[in-house]
């Protein structure tokens, strides 16, 4: 089923960024309960339904198409037309920046189908919220997702200053800051002598559902959404070798 996409928001002329913000921290929890959308967010087309569920369970066949290798023959431009006039993701994901992990690919959705907020390490800051809460409140998506991977340098460099002070050069610092809250507990639960790669994997779902947590407690938008179970939120685990997602 197409999704189809709408322009970016900041290249409409009635909307900036700091209306947007205002609109979120005001009124768009009545957005997300089914009030009425203003005209700059009005749909010129039907709205699909798909529930939390629904979504999770296409994305996770889409990856397995993925990791399988077969993955759906799709024209990129079907569709090009009405998604210029309104957008319907059936998820927000939040991942890593990292190259070799592509959301739209590794669940092998077509475009308009996720919305996707990438920087790396995968945590959640002001803005990064901000753009979740656009897809929830205005776009409606019923799924939101944390996807961290295997091999994620961003966790290792936080577990390197960690364990060893070691000093980043810029503003790595304040990633590694982000970052930490999620990731320092099971360092220094992790036994002395364990294989690094083990504690890796371990730091990395650490941060993911550090990440969660965040999302969960983002007042008022995502909060309210998640608590209400309007929006389904999990957190996942790409293995770049395999590409396969797991749920953690």
């Amino acid at each position: 089923m197409p999704h189809p996409s709408s322009p970016h928001l900041s290249s409409h002329p009635r909307i900036g960024r700091r209306s947007f913000l205002g609109l979120l921290g005001a009124g768009a929890t009545t957005l997300a309960v089914g009030g009425a959308a203003p005209s700059w967010a009005a749909d010129p087309l039907p709205r699909p339904v798909v529930t939390g569920d629904a979504a999770l369970a296409r994305l996770m066949a889409g990856n397995a198409r993925w990791a399988e290798g077969k993955p759906e023959a799709r024209d990129p431009m079907a569709g090009r037309d009405a998604r210029a006039r309104a957008q319907y993701p059936i998820a927000a994901i939040i991942s890593c920046a990292d190259s070799r992990i592509a959301p739209e690919l590794a669940f092998d959705q077509g475009p308009g189908e996720v919305f996707v907020v990438r920087l790396a390490g995968n945590f959640a800051n002001d803005d990064g919220i901000a753009s979740l809460e656009y897809a929830v409140a205005v776009l409606g998506v019923p799924l939101v997702m944390v996807l961290g991977h295997s091999g994620c340098g961003a966790v290792s460099a936080t577990i390197d200053v960690i364990r060893n002070g070691t000093i980043l050069p810029g503003h790595l610092p304040g990633l590694i800051d982000a970052m930490r809250p999620g990731i320092e507990p099971v360092v220094l639960s992790s036994a002395t002598g364990r294989p690094a790669a083990d504690l890796l994997a371990d730091a990395t779902i650490g941060n993911v559902r550090h990440t969660l947590s965040t999302l969960a407690d983002a007042t008022p938008v995502l909060s309210q959404a998640i608590a209400d179970e309007r929006v389904k939120a999990v957190g996942g685990v790409y293995d770049i070798a395999t590409g396969k997602v797991t749920l953690v």
